[in-house]
């Protein structure tokens, strides 16, 4: 059976810190990319980071300066460092992974999320 399984999130202020980590089972890890996607009440889903079977990395614009992503192959994870957080990055955040390798839709599983809150 195949799992995508997000943590870290919660509840943080602004101009702080959170990693969220995506632990996978049940498909070849290091065949796939894995993204990061995120949506907010009312907006609809966005793509913010993902990293390819051959560790090479896209990360949007809008959080590029203080969001990084990595995985770790022994333990079938991704991680989304999240730095310097502002209100606007409240949302949902999913992973997916994508059976090309490539970071390409569409993306083949999904996790059900885990909530981030940034407020004071």
């Amino acid at each position: 059976e195949v799992q995508l399984v997000e943590s870290g999130g919660g509840l943080v202020q602004p101009g702080g810190s959170l990693r969220l980590s995506c632990e996978t089972s049940g498909f070849t890890f290091d065949d796939y990319a894995i993204g990061w996607f995120r949506q907010a009440p009312g907006k609809e889903r966005e793509g913010v980071s993902c990293i390819s079977k051959e560790n090479r990395t896209y990360t949007q614009d809008f959080v590029s300066r203080r969001f990084s992503i990595s995985r770790d192959s022994a333990k079938n994870t991704v991680y989304l460092q999240m730095n310097r957080l502002k209100a606007g990055d409240t949302a949902v955040y999913y992973c997916a992974a994508d059976s090309s390798g490539l970071c390409n839709w569409p993306y083949d599983y999904w996790g059900v999320g885990t909530q981030v809150t940034v407020s004071s």
